[in-house]
């Protein structure tokens, strides 16, 4: 099932690969910051309530991107040591240069289908927004499954972004309106995205006392600049599409985007719902 669904899926990550652009998707962290960076900080803390992690020990972050979700862990138990990893170099430089905690987290490049860890190193492991960009989620899994010591948690988030992540699905809904090939780019399509999905994966590899939940909070924009802008810095598939347009293409998308958030002026501040999918499960006890 889950080889089928990468087939069903090759067409999208080939898109995205076409559209990657120097700076690539996902190298320039101050500018993923300006982006999504400041809503993985804004979910980071529901997300760790939600994971129920141990009150001492080791904690894996996986794809920790700008260490959002790894300083989260670190404010809330002053006693657990964080290690994050994530295949950018650049991202793990940003993440360790905004590091309040060095004696207690810390961030190294790594790949989380190759873990390079002992088997049952880690009391619990996380990911946050990440598990639907790794070209084998399953095997990534596994490798978690492999380096967390028995009954430890293994835990996971990614927006919804066919229905519930309305910051986006107003962008790509406006996108495909103008120009029906964005469609192929659109981030609906996604892996893992959708209710059930992850709870579905965790099962596969045997994790134990699956749950899943959705994590509902509120983007708060001061304008319709702060809003459309940070799509302008290729960050993240949005992003890498703009990135392909000409002058008056973009002026285009950007006139059908401001039109569908309705907006009474473009200086004022409004609101924007997301929905981020959770999933946590055990590793069993007998190995």
């Amino acid at each position: 099932m889950l080889r089928r669904r990468s087939l069903l899926f090759a067409p999208f990550f080939q898109a995205l690969q076409c559209q990657d652009r120097q700076p690539r998707m996902f190298e320039d962290a101050e500018a993923y910051e300006r982006f999504m960076g400041r809503w993985s900080r804004l979910l980071a803390p529901r997300f760790v309530d939600f994971a129920g992690l141990p009150d001492g020990g080791r904690v894996l972050d996986v794809g920790s991107g700008t260490g959002s979700l790894a300083l989260a862990i670190a404010e809330r138990n002053s006693r657990v040591r964080v290690l994050g990893i994530d295949p950018s170099k650049e991202y793990v430089a940003y993440a360790t240069s905004r590091n309040p905690f060095l004696d207690r987290v810390s961030f190294e490049v790594g790949d989380a289908q190759q873990l390079h860890f002992a088997d049952a190193n880690f009391d619990a492991a996380l990911a946050l927004l990440v598990f639907n960009f790794i070209p084998d989620p399953k095997k990534a899994l596994s490798e978690l499954r492999r380096v967390i010591k028995p009954g430890g948690k293994i835990s996971a988030a990614v927006w919804d972004y066919g229905d519930g992540m309305q910051m986006l699905r107003t962008f790509w809904d406006a996108a495909v309106r103008v120009d029906p090939a964005a469609d192929t780019f659109d981030e609906k399509h996604m892996p893992l995205c959708r209710e059930g999905e992850l709870s579905s994966l965790w099962k596969q590899v045997g994790l134990e006392n699956v749950r899943e939940q959705a994590i509902k909070t509120t983007l708060r924009f001061e304008s319709f600049a702060d809003y459309w802008d940070p799509f302008l810095l290729n960050q993240g598939p949005a992003g890498g599409y703009v990135g392909r347009l000409d002058r008056d293409e973009l002026q285009t998308l950007r006139s059908e985007v401001k039109r569908g958030l309705s907006l009474p002026a473009d200086n004022k501040p409004f609101a924007s719902s997301v929905r981020a999918w959770a999933v946590c499960g055990t590793s069993p006890s007998g190995r």
